[in-house]
């Protein structure tokens, strides 16, 4: 066998492993993506103790924000969320009929933001490993499956995601998330900012398909509330 003929040997074989690792890795994600149509059939609600980490590239700096936080799948299919944030001080955050709020009671003012243009890609986003099915998610992202890893003891599905919507994209280049397949959640999130800022998200002690105690959550605007739409 001439050395030209055996590098086309060669070649061929590399291009068929490749080949066959592709095939490979498409029949995992259609797999994980099936489970998380599964999941999200039975799921009706999640509780969790979080912590969000915030890393800004330009100063090197890092700041964090820890609490509690719900998801809520509604009869109308929705999903309304709310948090408690508990450090480094008090504010509540909540979506209800796709209108965020942010309540700061020691500044008394309150944001309320209604999203513009497509309501399903407003969904996937809140609902990002939290009772989103496997189908949803492929409509709004870009799916890379990166593997299995351990999160909290738990295997997780590691899925980076790139959004379809431009507007998302202008917010993060793209997120990664871990996702136990089982009940649909997420214990932990990666968002990636086109100035290379990262914020992490990690979720523990969580409660699933458990009655939510909404009182913990609850904020009352009032008469000197200075409030902000946008």
């Amino acid at each position: 066998m001439t050395k030209l003929c055996r590098m086309a040997m060669v070649l061929a074989l590399s291009v068929m492993g490749m080949a066959t690792s592709a095939v490979a890795q498409s029949s995992h994600l259609d797999g994980v993506l099936k489970q998380m149509d599964a999941a999200s059939v039975k799921f009706h609600s999640a509780e969790a103790n979080f912590r969000w980490d915030f890393f800004e590239r330009v100063t090197k700096s890092m700041s964090s924000q820890a609490g509690t936080i719900y998801f809520e799948r509604q009869k109308n299919g929705s999903t309304e969320m709310g948090a408690k944030m508990v450090t480094p001080g008090v504010k509540f955050l909540g979506v209800k009929d796709n209108v965020l709020q942010v309540f700061d009671p020691m500044a008394n003012t309150l944001i309320r933001i209604t999203p513009h243009g497509d309501q399903t890609q407003y969904e996937s986003f809140l609902t990002l490993g939290f009772g989103g099915s496997g189908s949803d998610l492929a409509k709004s992202w870009v799916i890379a499956d990166q593997g299995t890893e351990i999160v909290d003891g738990v295997s997780c599905a590691k899925l980076d995601l790139v959004s379809k919507d431009q507007n998302v994209k202008n917010m993060f280049t793209h997120v990664t998330i871990w996702v136990d397949l089982t009940r649909g959640i997420s214990l932990k999130q990666m968002f990636y900012t086109p100035s290379e800022d990262i914020r992490t998200a990690v979720y523990s002690g969580i409660k699933y398909n458990t009655r939510v105690d909404m009182k913990p959550y609850g904020f009352k605007a009032n008469a000197k509330t200075s409030v902000t739409n946008r």
